[in-house]
């Protein structure tokens, strides 16, 4: 499984940015693609996951109503949708791809894309 991710950049506070993460390679349908962000040397932090197969969402509480993440299978890609923007906000974002829904650890995920640097100015 490759996860190749695009979509980061710098935003003014309150504004929105869009992750895409395109999977090739064998993704079964009970996994889970999700997203991280990781700021410095500190631990990865969970943000939004999706079952690769069904419409089934779940988010971190800071992510909750301001991010949204989306699929499309055809495309085999993996969306989030950030919106209201704080400078609390900036890191790097990661998509990752596991076997188990719900997982919000970093260590649940096999495969990982490469990070994108999102930049929130205040």
């Amino acid at each position: 499984v490759q996860l190749q991710a695009s979509g980061g950049g710098l935003v003014q506070t309150g504004g929105s940015l869009r992750h895409s993460c395109a999977a090739s390679g064998r993704i079964f349908s009970s996994w889970t693609l999700a997203w991280f962000r990781q700021v410095s040397e500190k631990e990865r932090e969970f943000v939004s996951g999706i079952r690769w197969t069904a419409n089934s969402p779940f988010y971190a509480d800071f992510a909750r109503g301001r991010f949204t993440i989306s699929k499309d299978n055809d495309k085999r890609t993996v969306y989030l949708q950030m919106n209201s923007l704080k400078p609390e906000d900036t890191a790097t974002y990661y998509c990752a791809a596991g076997p188990v829904y719900g997982t919000v650890t970093a260590k649940g995920y096999n495969y990982w894309g490469q990070g994108t640097l999102v930049t929130v100015s205040s």
